[in-house]
């Protein structure tokens, strides 16, 4: 398997730190809104990824935070007058509800860094201590970014211009304000902050208590060094957290186990809208909850839900593609092929002939090329493209009526196969057993009979009757039968 390393911008083989099991990271939410469908591109990669892995046979455990703890957390506690608990709570749920909408897996290990304190003092403590952090005048605790001369690696930085001895305290800022970044923010007084937590933090053999609140930055690292200790092998997100995030996780978290933290590091590029990067700072954004909305009367919650999951496996993690409503509609458009055949497979006659040569070669081709698809990069585009020509090869066959039992078994395994990935087949469909309502049936079998009499004009009524009573009518060479829309 190989993967395209942020650190080296190269594609490389992926190795494990230990056979027994591969330590995957990715950043959680800042539940203080809801999750908008870029940032679930995010969490659909990571998804990916991980499923990916565990098809291929790599023995996986994950680990997420949660972003309880921040400026915007903190901000819009304050504007609508509740604590900052009641607000990440809410909205933590309301995150987990559209993950689980679209297919996307929990993390093994989910901790808010509110119950990270202690983890977080612990390494501040062993920065100051080796001189890699320092208290400013404003009595909050800074990293030292000139002590790590490593800084620049992830993000490709030149060192040279970096405004080292230059402090800045926001957690989130662009390249070119490069400084030292903060640890532990002290409280301010002219400001009435509803929350505080205590540090306590030794500063030349004393001890000095320091209240408010821990950096962005520090608390993934603490939630790693948890559940992970001193190294990872993938560190993923999405891009905009190449710099200054996760410059600064490695920073810190180096600087305190001497050991490279993360051997390989992945990220998902944008979703765009109007070619624009989606943003809430932009106000071009659209919830889950805004998707089913504006499209009710045209998709169901299930086609929007896998529609959107469909269009992110449809381009590269490493490119930027477009949402738009039309795309989604062409999307959930595209995944009735995958319906479909799951009908047909239920719908076909059994027989209990020997199976064929041929077909086993042709299963074996088509399981072999997806696989070489995804351990190539997660090649994802190209691992459908080998779906649906697989579709396709199914269909040519069941109209020609050769399949048998058997080989109609192996290809629901081979769809499941790919299933484990995509999770975009509803296999239910194998399951159900539906009776035709006798109205419906009884204006099948009249209109089987205006055709019988050539009377063409009643059976284009009939069939849209059927229609729209929420039925359509399958003509195939496995006879004449109707399903629900």
């Amino acid at each position: 398997m190989q993967f395209t390393n942020t650190m080296s911008r190269k594609k490389e083989k992926f190795k494990p730190l230990k056979e027994e099991k591969v330590k995957i990271y990715y950043c959680g939410p800042t539940p203080y809104n809801f999750a908008h469908i870029g940032n679930l591109r995010a969490y659909l990669f990571s998804d990916m990824v991980v499923r990916t892995m565990r098809f291929l046979g790599y023995k996986v455990e994950t680990t997420m935070n949660i972003t309880d703890i921040d400026d915007k957390t903190i901000r819009d506690s304050i504007k609508e007058w509740v604590d900052l608990i009641t607000l990440t709570e809410r909205y933590t749920k309301l995150f987990f509800d559209d993950i689980e909408k679209l297919w996307i897996r929990k993390a093994d290990n989910i901790s808010p860094i509110s119950y990270l304190i202690d983890e977080m003092v612990l390494i501040i403590n062993w920065l100051l201590a080796k001189w890699y952090a320092y208290l400013a005048p404003d009595n909050s605790i800074y990293y030292s970014i000139a002590k790590f001369k490593k800084y620049w690696e992830l993000a490709h930085l030149d060192f040279g211009w970096m405004k080292t001895s230059v402090r800045i305290d926001n957690d989130e800022y662009d390249k070119e304000q490069a400084a030292d970044f903060v640890l532990w923010k002290a409280y301010d007084k002219t400001k009435d902050w509803p929350n505080k937590w205590s540090g306590k933090f030794m500063m030349n053999w004393e001890e000095k208590i320091i209240e408010w609140r821990p950096g962005w930055h520090i608390e993934c690292s603490a939630c790693n060094l948890k559940f992970f200790w001193d190294q990872i092998d993938i560190h993923m997100w999405w891009i905009d957290n190449i710099f200054p995030h996760h410059q600064n996780e490695i920073a810190q978290t180096e600087a305190y186990t001497g050991k490279t933290f993360s051997k390989y590091w992945i990220h998902s590029w944008h979703l765009l809208v109007d070619n624009q990067k989606m943003a809430k700072s932009k106000w071009n954004f659209y919830t889950l909850r805004d998707i089913e909305e504006k499209m009710k009367d045209k998709l169901s919650s299930a086609e929007i839900y896998k529609g959107f999951r469909l269009m992110n496996f449809q381009a590269r993690y490493e490119e930027s593609f477009n949402f738009s409503f039309d795309k989604l509609t062409q999307a959930a458009a595209t995944l009735k092929n995958f319906s479909e055949i799951l009908k047909r497979i239920k719908n076909y006659p059994a027989k209990n002939w020997k199976f064929s040569k041929e077909t086993s070669e042709s299963i074996q081709y088509y399981i072999q090329k997806y696989i070489e698809f995804l351990e190539d990069d997660l090649d994802t585009p190209n691992a459908l493209t080998v779906v649906f020509e697989f579709i396709k090869y199914v269909n040519q066959w069941i109209d020609a009526n050769t399949f048998t039992t058997q080989e109609i078994a192996w290809i629901v395994d081979v769809l499941k196969t790919f299933n484990q990935v995509l999770e975009l087949f509803n296999f239910n469909i194998l399951e159900s057993s539906e009776e035709v309502p006798v109205e419906i049936a009884e204006l099948l079998n009249s209109r089987t009979e205006a055709k019988k009499n050539k009377n063409f004009t009643l059976a284009d009524e009939l069939r849209d009757k059927i229609n729209t009573l929420g039925y359509n009518i399958i003509d195939d060479k496995n006879g004449i039968r109707v399903e629900r829309k």
